[in-house]
């Protein structure tokens, strides 16, 4: 770090927290540590911010459902663990729903996402949603052409028949590079306590990143309309995506943000 520190940067070394970003990595960095100081303020603001915002849907018995699309190891459960960690658990839910079965198969496809939808006064978070058909089921081989024409058909529809029934939607792409993948791939893989995050599909990204990209841009070109629009976030920084999620979710909703909580 190559400016003088200011009396604020001492005093945010100085913290608890400042301290233990110190020390927990190497090689020592003082603006790493002090750039952490100032997320874990605004991180707390903001989360006071998210309760402010269940709490108004919870007395006007709003629902609320965000979606979190992106590339793989883009940071979409870090982020969702962020806006969720101080709400209240018991009107909100995490959805990241495993393969379909035989059943589900047979069924219209976005019957297994509306089964998992919010009741009055809920926040529902979608890790990953029925836009895996508009991207990794058809670059995977996990659908058939037809198959992903008819969900492209149907997906605005069903979007605004979503909000036409009072339904607050919000949709987030957490975009990543491929250098920046590949980096926590390699983290991921050396890591005891995080390779279980490592699937088939995982290892196959970094080869199929051009074919993830053409499906992407067709999926922003077909489904970034005027009423559901999607919001890119840069994850690179997983701190700053962390603080721009949180920042998108309440801009969208329209809660009362003179409430006392």
């Amino acid at each position: 770090m190559n400016k003088k520190l200011s009396k604020s940067d001492i005093k945010k070394l100085n913290s608890n927290k400042g301290l233990l970003s110190l020390l927990s990595k190497e090689p020592l960095s003082l603006e790493r540590s002090i750039r952490y100081v100032d997320y874990q303020k605004k991180l707390k603001s903001l989360q006071i911010e998210l309760i402010r915002m269940q709490t108004w849907a919870i007395n006007n018995n709003e629902r609320v459902i965000v979606v979190f699309q992106g590339r793989d190891a883009a940071g979409k459960g870090g982020a969702i663990r962020r806006v969720t960690e101080r709400i209240n658990p018991r009107h909100m839910r995490i959805v990241a729903l495993p393969k379909p079965t035989e059943d589900e198969k047979s069924q219209w496809y976005f019957q297994r996402y509306v089964e998992q939808f919010p009741k009055a006064g809920e926040l529902v978070f979608f890790d990953r949603s029925w836009y895996n058909r508009a991207v990794v089921e058809p670059v995977n081989g996990f659908c058939t052409p037809k198959e992903y024409d008819v969900f492209m058909n149907q997906v605005n529809d069903f979007e605004r028949m979503i909000l036409e029934s009072g339904i607050h939607l919000v949709k987030i792409y957490m975009s990543i590079s491929r250098k920046e993948q590949a980096k926590r791939f390699a983290d991921i893989k050396s890591d005891p306590l995080k390779q279980w995050k490592m699937t088939k599909l995982d290892e196959k990204a970094q080869a199929l990143w051009d074919q993830y990209t053409e499906y992407k841009k067709a999926m922003f070109e077909k489904t970034n309309t005027e009423i559901s629009p999607w919001k890119i976030i840069r994850a690179n920084r997983k701190t700053d995506a962390r603080i721009n999620v949180i920042n998108h979710i309440l801009e969208q909703i329209p809660y009362d943000k003179n409430l006392e909580i």
